[in-house]
């Protein structure tokens, strides 16, 4: 459960943060083999912070902090040290998940929320184009009808 007042200290917290990032890319999954038999295969989980102040640090049995301390330490803190820490932990669990997006095809939805992916294609049109202007010329010996 997150504590009212933060009793982590941000080395302990980048540590769980590292210990979580390598749980997530030695992830595995069993698969089932034509034979029947299952194998176990590499399927790295998208490492997501709410994940891992919600779930992974009380796991572990340590103090964590809540989601709201964590983001009022990333937007308003005038600490740098806590600042420096939370913009590190994030732009880590980005790194990895725009790693496993790119790579292994797997979590569209997330890329798209939380990377702020797209699949749509901006198209811009900055040119002033002018219509046509139809000029026609007879002949002295043609005339419209």
């Amino acid at each position: 459960m997150a504590t009212p007042k933060t009793q982590i200290e941000l080395t302990e917290l980048e540590s769980l943060a590292w210990q979580y990032i390598i749980e997530c890319e030695n992830n595995t999954k069993l698969h089932p083999t034509a034979s029947g038999k299952l194998v176990s295969i590499n399927y790295r989980h998208l490492p997501t912070i709410s994940y891992f102040l919600n779930i992974y640090i009380p796991m572990k049995g340590k103090p964590t902090i809540s989601r709201t301390t964590y983001y009022n330490w990333l937007n308003q803190s005038n600490d740098k040290e806590k600042l420096d820490t939370i913009a590190t932990i994030g732009k880590l669990f980005e790194a990895l998940a725009i790693d496993i997006v790119a790579n292994e095809g797997r979590g569209i939805f997330y890329s798209k929320n939380k990377l702020n992916f797209t699949d749509k294609i901006e198209q811009k049109n900055n040119e002033n184009f002018k219509p046509i202007e139809l000029v026609v010329k007879y002949s002295d010996d043609i005339k419209p009808l």
